[in-house]
């Protein structure tokens, strides 16, 4: 019997960061002080039936309160950075006028300490908490509200660029658009297609005017980002039908918005598949000028693929698509496209876990955006944790899952792309949208009743692989 070679531990690029992220309304809480008015999310989560438990952000995991012990135990785990949301209605209220300095200040107060511990902040300025007057006003459909986001962008980067490096626009703009206003599954939840459609626009046209925003106010050395969280949809049949079926939701999940960010056109196939909806009219002169804006990094979100094929007359509309159930289809003029759940293992979210497609994804980008720098800005899995009777907190699922994303990450940078860093979702567990704290992602448990913080043993395995930069055995943790 030939012996079998010890593993070499593969090595990551020395400058690759190793982060975590979260976002304003899953950690924050404070909902209601120093000057912050409602969100969408906070008007969705206070309306009976919209989340799991009836449950808000309202104290979330105190982190407005808590945030020094926070940077100290990302600290203490050798985070090299740290990707966190802007509340847009704690620094700008309204959704208009002049800032209130005391929101800012919190910001600029986590800053400091990040740098102060020598992590790398990373500042998103939209995960999903558009202010509340906002949509009164119309939100993502409505014009204006690109060009108010933009004037935040301003407002923001004034405040932060000198110290913060690396900026995203919005995370995930395809939520915002579809779940928000087509599924209503999320804030705000409406249920209007072509209201979503226009929304995609117009998170598009923010995103452009606030990049260009961004850069009047802040450091040339400053990079700004989008995170996309891009589909990776196969077919259930290598049919003609079931191609079609892959072009019509990758059109809608990713042509939509890396067609006019990154090349200044949106498909034609998704306009020709949307014709029935929509003339695309809200599309003005000038629109995709300032959408195309160049990008200094991308970032890309991911945590399962899609499967798809044609439907037939008994089998219609998406049941299986993993974006939470809804009788409203988060993929509007998609009705003849079915969605399947692939084979596997599945996360507590019910979603296959398969690194492949992390793999796929960046190939992709690399291919398709020659140069372009990436980074993993969201990966993660939720599982149903808990502490045994030493209060200790064991997920090996969980360090199974991150083992095997960072493995196609090594692979991908292997293969030629150029991926720069990788930010674990979650770092702690948090407020998870319409699901409530059912659901936890964290790779540091949080006891909602006390607020208390155990690093679960995925935190001690990705400690260890953020100090080494290579991948341990996932069965060592210590």
């Amino acid at each position: 019997m030939t012996p079998v070679a010890p593993v070499t531990p593969v090595a990551f690029p020395p400058a690759f960061l190793w982060g975590a992220a979260t976002s304003a309304y899953q950690i924050e809480g404070a909902v209601r002080e120093d000057g912050r008015t409602p969100s969408i999310w906070d008007t969705f989560s206070h309306t009976p039936g919209k989340t799991a438990g009836g449950e808000t952000g309202d104290i979330a995991v105190d982190h407005y309160h808590r945030y020094r012990d926070d940077v100290a135990l990302m600290a203490d785990l050798g985070l090299s950075a740290y990707r966190f949301s802007i509340s847009w209605s704690r620094v700008q209220p309204t959704g208009r006028g002049p800032a209130v300095q005391v929101g800012l200040d919190f910001y600029r107060r986590l800053v400091d300490e990040l740098l102060a511990k020598g992590i790398k902040p990373a500042v998103t300025l939209y995960h999903w908490d558009l202010p509340q007057e906002l949509e009164d006003a119309g939100g993502w459909p409505e014009r204006d509200t690109a060009y108010r986001f933009a004037e935040y962008a301003q407002i923001v980067g004034e405040a932060l660029g000198d110290r913060v490096e690396n900026w995203i626009t919005l995370n995930e703009p395809w939520c915002s658009a579809f779940l928000g206003y087509a599924s209503g599954v999320h804030a705000p939840g409406r249920t209007d297609p072509v209201a979503s459609l226009r929304a995609a626009h117009h998170l598009n046209l923010a995103h452009g005017l606030g990049t260009s925003a961004l850069r009047s106010v802040m450091p040339a050395r400053n990079t700004v980002a989008i995170s996309l969280n891009s589909s990776v949809v196969r077919p259930l049949s290598p049919t003609q039908a079931d191609l079609a079926a892959v072009r019509k939701i990758d059109d809608l999940a990713n042509g939509i918005f890396h067609g006019p960010i990154l090349r200044g056109a949106y498909p034609e196939t998704l306009l020709a598949a949307t014709r029935s909806l929509t003339d695309w009219s809200y599309v003005q002169d000038g629109d995709l000028t300032a959408i195309h804006q160049p990008l200094d990094a991308l970032g890309l979100n991911y945590y399962t693929p899609t499967l798809v094929s044609a439907a037939d007359e008994t089998v219609r509309g998406p049941r299986t698509d993993g974006h939470g159930a809804s009788e409203h289809s988060p993929w509007p003029g998609a009705d003849d496209v079915a969605f399947h759940q692939t084979p596997g293992e599945r996360t507590e979210m019910g979603w296959t876990i398969d690194p492949t497609g992390l793999h796929d994804l960046i190939m992709r980008y690399t291919k398709d955006a020659p140069g372009l720098p990436l980074y993993i800005t969201e990966n993660g899995a939720a599982y149903d944790d808990k502490p045994d009777p030493d209060g200790r907190v064991h997920d090996p699922e969980r360090v199974a899952y991150l083992h095997g994303h960072l493995s196609a990450v090594r692979r991908a940078i292997a293969d030629g792309a150029d991926v720069r860093g990788y930010f674990l979702w979650s770092l702690l567990d948090n407020f998870e949208w319409a699901y409530g704290y059912e659901k936890r992602f964290g790779a540091v448990y949080v006891d909602y009743a006390t607020q208390v913080r155990t690093p679960k043993s995925s935190a001690l395995w990705y400690a260890r692989a953020a100090r080494t930069g290579t991948l341990p055995d996932p069965t060592e943790t210590a």
